[in-house]
């Protein structure tokens, strides 16, 4: 077999694989887990650097750079989800007519 052969091969594999381990997870779990997931995708980042430094042909050069723009969003996009499930932890500021409320008496 061929190193092509192969590599389609375990990219099949780790597709259906995905597919099926986040197929099973439930819907309230899945926010919580893919913005943990997309921000270790800075592995990913580390990974086109080590692969630029290597390549020397255009259309490696145009895939690398396609890998390190959606890898970016991966991450950015993990702590933005992560970041918006914080904030609705945080203590809502009660309306000011309330506390003029209280106030006057």
């Amino acid at each position: 077999m061929s190193t092509l052969t192969i590599a389609l091969t375990l990219f099949v594999f780790a597709l259906i694989i995905g597919v099926i381990v986040i197929g099973k997870v439930p819907a309230t779990l899945h926010t919580p887990l893919m913005s943990g997931a997309n921000s270790i995708h800075g592995v990913v980042i580390v990974g086109v650097v080590l692969v630029a430094v290597e390549t020397s042909s255009v259309l490696g050069l145009i895939l690398i750079f396609f890998a390190a723009v959606l890898g970016t969003a991966n991450v950015v996009g993990g702590y933005t989800v992560t970041d918006r499930m914080l904030d609705m932890f945080k203590a809502k500021p009660k309306p000011a007519a309330d506390n003029k409320e209280k106030e006057a008496k």
